[in-house]
């Protein structure tokens, strides 16, 4: 039997399959248990590992590999995912908090590696391992609205200086720890550290911008691209004795101007997110020793409580260091202690590099109490964290609508959205494309098309691409302009039922979603509307949709519908409004203009959950009036606030009062597709009427 397991453990594509199976169902489950998924990830590797059912070996070359890529993965994310347009709004203030975050911590942390018993190397190791934070309650905050909150915009930026501080002492402690330490030496390793962030940060986005430049839409070889620098970085730093882990981290803020937030990126976090970072969790799990995680709980854990409380009273003293300082609420302060919390990505993958470092007398540079005092720390804090910023995000003032410091940092006010949007509903000349490739929803298409533009005086262009080929005089050519040609002509007819200019069009393309934004562009185009796919397979998700790269490539808004009526019998329309934005103000533009071409009615509708004040709730629904006053909206217009916990739920329920439901669309970080909101997905799972969803170009 041991026989069997061995061969078993030893063979890479049993451990593989095993991988991914524990990847596609823990997950779930823990989550459905209300706690993170990389928990599970955790508990999986602990069972499968030698001291459980021992079908993985932690040891092997596939399982090391394996884990190797997730960690540098879950560290080029990290440095990925930093909003450095933010970052650079705030900076000043995100470098004094990111320094009270850091260096109270850091000097905690050292304190209590020395009190029990640890080198000065170590327990500074043990301080910079406290230092730096993972944003889990970003999506809190984002849901509610508050990320544009200024203490929100710097504890984000804070975690550039925290990142890369914490992984410039791991360095330097490697370096001592290995023994090639010396004045000269920390020198040259500075130096050849500093010329080195230089070259990844300076010298991958130069090259990345015109690698990106040259390729245009070719998605697949900028991913690669991206893939390639992140292995590069990793592969230098090792090169100058640095962790892999810090060249992964400067890759990731190297690429992130050049990727921005578009389709390569959702590539890139989806393959991440689906596959490398989860292993680097069931590698944590495999490391873990069960009967010394218990002799650590049980003999050492004072250490434990040391490590965790000093964390979590650090970070509230440089929280409250902030407040006094910038004058933030309470609310705010104790909003910015719960994002600084967890410790996840940096810590996790410090504390293993730091755990699989030996000198040359086979010391560890962090024994194993640590790491399972650690592994305990980002269990609590994983937990805690989220905990709190729910509970503190919900009293943070909302976002003013007039010019002051809390919300100037946005960039643009109401005051300043809603004379651009009247100016650009004054355009002379609106045109609105309709591609036309379904003959089943094409007049629909056709009918709301003409009717918005008849409300403006302007004109639709029916578009259909024929699909291209090698050779241009192949006969499959011919046959598609003809498709093409009767599809353009009964859309023609339909237009003159409207009384509406069309200018059909027919392009030869071999991309059908680049074709259709490159013909919005030259036709200057002020609306794409199109018609809803349920292509939602394995392909779809890896390398998106039409309406997908048509949403990201467009330069004009989109609106997908799926409608269960003709256009003009539908009056009744339903607009769900989460947060106040020139993107929400769009969708409410693009509903009043349907409602004013249709006599329809509509109904915003705004949902709260529970924990939001009152005062809040009070003051967004005076901010919406006085917005539908200042922009001169229809009369038929209707606030409507509920709060409930469910959103999807209301606005299911809702919406059997309603011919049509409009709902703003928008990406997840870490899906491809039409990755729009769990809430819209839910929707549209069991909306019983018909639907728009309304997009702005790279949404």
């Amino acid at each position: 039997m041991d026989n069997f397991l061995s061969l078993f453990r030893d063979n890479p594509l049993i451990s593989f399959t095993i991988l991914l199976l524990v990847i596609l169902t823990l997950p779930p489950i823990f989550e459905r248990l209300r706690l993170p998924g990389l928990v599970g990830l955790l508990f999986a590797g602990v069972v499968l590992g030698k001291d459980g059912l021992y079908l993985l070996d932690a040891d092997s070359e596939s399982i090391k590999l394996f884990a190797d890529i997730g960690k540098i993965y879950l560290m080029f994310v990290a440095g990925l995912e930093i909003d450095l347009a933010e970052f650079r709004k705030t900076k000043e203030r995100s470098l004094v908090f990111g320094s009270l975050t850091f260096l109270l911590p850091l000097l905690m942390g050292t304190y209590v590696g020395l009190k029990f018993g640890f080198g000065w190397n170590s327990s500074i190791l043990i301080g910079s391992l406290l230092a730096s934070h993972t944003l889990l309650g970003f999506p809190i905050v984002q849901r509610l609205g508050m990320v544009k909150n200024q203490a929100v915009m710097v504890t984000i930026g804070a975690t550039i200086f925290t990142d890369i501080a914490a992984l410039l002492v791991l360095a330097i402690s490697v370096s001592i720890h290995r023994g090639d330490f010396s004045p000269v030496s920390l020198i040259i390793q500075l130096v050849s550290l500093g010329l080195y962030a230089i070259i990844v940060l300076f010298g991958f986005d130069w090259l990345g911008k015109e690698y990106f430049r040259q390729t245009g839409d070719e998605e697949s070889n900028q991913f690669l691209f991206v893939l390639l620098a992140v292995f590069l970085a990793s592969i230098g730093a090792q090169l100058i004795n640095v962790d892999k882990i810090v060249g992964a981290f400067l890759a990731g803020l190297a690429v992130n101007d050049v990727v921005g937030n578009g389709p390569v990126k959702e590539k890139v976090e989806f393959v991440g997110g689906t596959l490398f970072i989860p292993f680097f969790f069931v590698g944590m799990g495999l490391l873990l020793d069960i009967p010394a995680f218990v002799k650590t709980i049980q003999f050492e854990l004072s250490l434990v409580i040391g490590i965790v409380g000093s964390l979590i009273v650090a970070k509230f003293l440089a929280a409250t260091a902030a407040k006094l300082i910038y004058r933030y609420t309470w609310a705010e302060s104790f909003t910015m202690w719960s994002l600084s919390l967890p410790q996840v990505a940096a810590t996790l993958a410090a504390a293993l590099a730091a755990y699989q470092i030996q000198n040359s007398a086979g010391e560890r540079l962090i024994n194993e109490a640590v790491f399972n005092s650690v592994i305990v720390l980002m269990l609590i804090t994983s937990i805690l964290g989220p905990i709190l910023t729910a509970q503190f995000a919900t009293k943070l003032p909302l976002p003013k609508t007039r010019d002051d410091e809390n919300y100037g940092t946005m960039g643009s006010t109401l005051d300043e959205w809603i004379p651009q949007l009247k100016a650009e509903g004054e355009n002379d000349n609106f045109t609105i494309v309709i591609p036309i490739y379904n003959p089943h929803t094409q007049r629909d298409l056709i009918e709301m098309g003409a009717l918005l533009a008849k409300q403006e005086s302007g004109l639709i262009v029916p578009v259909s691409i024929a699909a291209a080929h090698v050779h241009m005089d192949d006969p499959q050519v011919d046959v598609n302009l003809k498709q093409s040609q009767i599809l353009l002509d009964r859309a023609i007819e339909i237009s003159q039922e409207f009384n509406v200019d069309a200018q059909p069009i027919i392009r030869i393309d071999d991309d059908i979603a680049h074709g259709i934004s490159r013909s919005a562009k030259e036709k200057n185009a002020n609306l794409i509307i199109m018609g809803w796919s349920e292509n939602t397979g394995l392909k779809a998700r890896l390398f998106g949709t039409i309406l997908d790269t048509v949403f990201w490539s467009s330069h004009c808004p989109v609106a997908v519908m799926r409608l269960l009526d003709h256009p003009i019998n539908l009056h009744r329309i339903l607009v769900p409004i989460k947060k106040l934005s020139k993107a929400t103000l769009e969708t409410i533009k693009f509903a009043q203009l349907f409602a004013d071409a249709n006599q329809g009615a509509i109904t915003l509708l705004h949902i709260c959950d529970r924990q939001t004040p009152s005062q809040q709730i009070t003051e967004f629904k005076t901010t919406l009036s006085q917005l539908i006053s200042e922009y001169e909206l229809s009369k038929k217009f209707k606030i409507k606030m509920i709060i409930h916990d469910a959103p999807a739920q209301v606005i299911i329920r809702a919406s059997h009062q309603f011919d049509l439901v409009i709902l703003r669309s928008f990406r997840r970080r870490t899906a491809g597709g039409l990755a729009v909101s769990d809430i819209t997905i839910e929707v549209l799972k069991k909306l019983s009427c018909s639907l728009v969803l309304f997009g702005q170009p790279h949404s």
